[in-house]
């Protein structure tokens, strides 16, 4: 039998909010702190962010999108000038067949994934498939920055006179970053490497430069010349980095903390930016990696991942968001997607209900700020209608349709009318109940109701108490805390322990020693069907 809970008291729904659950002036949140370091620095801001789609994009990516976010919000809140992009890398080399690709893709190896086939022929691209559900992922979130891809940036020739500018500065670009790294640089180093018309590869034997051609040798044959100006090759990526930093006037970029080490690409890029490109780096906001509970670090190269999309199929939107947010970037977050979500969702209706309602102690301040930069849309006006999550599991396993759903709710909780918004969050929080319940859900959750009678032995004891039960029942009004109520009474009114009498109605009804809240699972059973079972007893 799980442990026993409290019985669940509804909030007020009725109080306005009236802007003392939290204090944008005051707030402390890591985000506010961030923006409030960048309007010390200036009054305009460009924050950046981005990814090579070279395979699923795993829930881990959502944190760098959810935090560039956090920021923009927060700068947009302070009266900033401050705009907000996402760069597809989508002229990166695919580095290898990974396990999830054909046999067929291993000719692709080396070529630009934004000229690769899509492996399931549903997009113009790789590149494009794999990276769509997780742009889709992110609008569901609320995040919306103008996505730019970097393969036509190449072509547009946006990026010729900084290209041109690292060939002519080659040996102190090769200088810096041998200095960065630690590592001894080729002596015929060249920060570009050129894509062959022949194979459709990327080749680094470079022979020389004379704008705006680069002359090249590719391990196919192939030898001639790449134009910079039509996107015929690219920077290596530590060269490319800090080079859109200059191209755009990034002043904030988030990225894990394996660029942020001593050595990687953030260190060069400073020196980069400073040394030849002439600008200032932008704000840093290093995070720690969002790894599975007890597995360690996902992994988009192996497959072994639970993608954005699958994230917000079992995690209403603004709950994924808080569960980011609450944390400050630099610590690493445990990503639980079993019994860790109806925990994370728990708190996030605590916390709301403090933004309305008030009772938040100092330490949960930031807990609303969270709340508030979560909401994909602008925070209601107030408190929405909240069912316990857990109430939802047992409810989406004994009814097959929304509407079904909705008339068990009605008659298992003392439910005010239900306004059309909230009727909308009721219908995404049961969808992604049920995708839980399909997908990740532990066993001992998951239960069918017998339809007839379990073959379970029932002692006279028990036999007494649910004779009792049964009258009280009867007379009850079938409102889960109610019946939650007349089930403990019953019981500590016969002398019994209330942990026997649970499993004997488990059994009778599942069979099963443990199961939902009793209470609240019963009454979202049929009062007539219950009274039948509890009589056949």
């Amino acid at each position: 039998m799980p442990p026993h809970r409290p019985p669940f008291q509804a909030p007020n729904r009725d109080k306005p909010y009236n802007g003392q659950g939290t204090s944008r002036l005051d707030s402390m949140h890591w985000a506010d702190v961030i923006a409030n370091t960048l309007i010390e620095r200036g009054g305009k801001h460009l924050i950046s962010t981005g990814i090579t789609p070279s395979g699923s994009i795993h829930v881990g990516s959502l944190r760098e999108s959810i935090t560039a976010n956090a920021v923009y919000k927060a700068l947009k809140d302070k009266g900033a000038d401050v705009d907000f992009i996402y760069l597809v890398d989508s002229y990166d080399p695919l580095r290898k067949r990974y396990p999830f690709l054909p046999e067929c893709f291993e000719k692709e190896v080396g070529k630009p994934i934004c000229y690769i086939p899509c492996p399931d022929g549903c997009h113009a691209s790789y590149a494009e498939h794999y990276i769509t559900p997780f742009l889709n992922a992110i609008g569901e979130l609320g995040i919306k920055p103008r996505i730019i891809w970097t393969h036509k940036l190449y072509e547009e020739g946006k990026f010729t006179e900084i290209v041109d500018l690292v060939l002519r500065e080659r040996s102190k670009v090769g200088q810096i970053l041998g200095e960065v790294t630690g590592r001894k640089m080729p002596e015929n180093f060249w920060p570009f490497s050129a894509e062959c018309p022949k194979c459709g590869m990327f080749s680094d034997k470079i022979s020389g430069y004379d704008f705006p051609y680069v002359h090249f040798k590719c391990h196919c044959g192939y030898e001639g010349d790449a134009d910079i100006r039509k996107g015929e090759g690219k920077m290596p990526w530590r060269v490319e980095w800090p080079a859109k930093w200059k191209l755009f006037g990034v002043t904030c970029e988030p990225f894990g903390k394996d660029h942020a080490a001593a050595g990687g690409s953030y260190d060069s890029g400073v020196r980069l930016c400073r040394e030849i490109y002439g600008v200032e780096p932008p704000h840093p906001v290093p995070y720690e990696f969002i790894q599975f509970k007890g597995k360690g670090q996902m992994h988009k190269s192996t497959g072994n991942v639970v993608t954005g999309t699958d994230a917000l199929l079992i995690t209403p939107a603004p709950v994924l968001a808080f569960s980011v947010l609450r944390y400050n970037p630099e610590r690493h977050i445990d990503y639980d997607p079993g019994m860790g979500i109806l925990d994370i969702v728990d708190e996030f209706d605590k916390v709301e209900a403090y933004y309305f309602n008030g009772g938040a102690d100092e330490k949960e301040k930031d807990l609303l700020r969270a709340y508030e930069i979560a909401q994909p849309s602008a925070v209601r006006s107030k408190l929405p209608l909240q069912v316990p999550y857990r109430h939802l599991v047992s409810v989406a396993q004994v009814s097959d349709s929304f509407e079904s759903a909705v008339k068990v709710l009605r008659r298992s909780m003392d439910l005010p009318d239900i306004s059309t918004e909230d009727m909308e969050v009721l219908d995404q929080r049961l969808n992604c109940v049920r995708h839980w319940l399909n997908a990740f859900a532990p066993e001992e959750v998951l239960y069918t109701v017998s339809q007839e009678r379990p073959d379970v032995e029932i002692t006279d004891e028990e036999r007494a108490y649910i004779s009792v039960l049964r009258e009280r029942l009867a007379e009850t009004e079938w409102v889960g805390e109610l019946v939650h109520n007349a089930i403990f009474n019953t019981a500590k009114e016969l002398g019994m322990q209330p942990k026997v009498c649970f499993l004997a109605l488990y059994r009778l009804f599942i069979n099963r020693r443990s199961g939902p809240r009793l209470g609240f699972f019963l009454s979202t059973l049929d009062r007539d069907f219950v009274l039948k079972r509890l009589s056949e007893a």
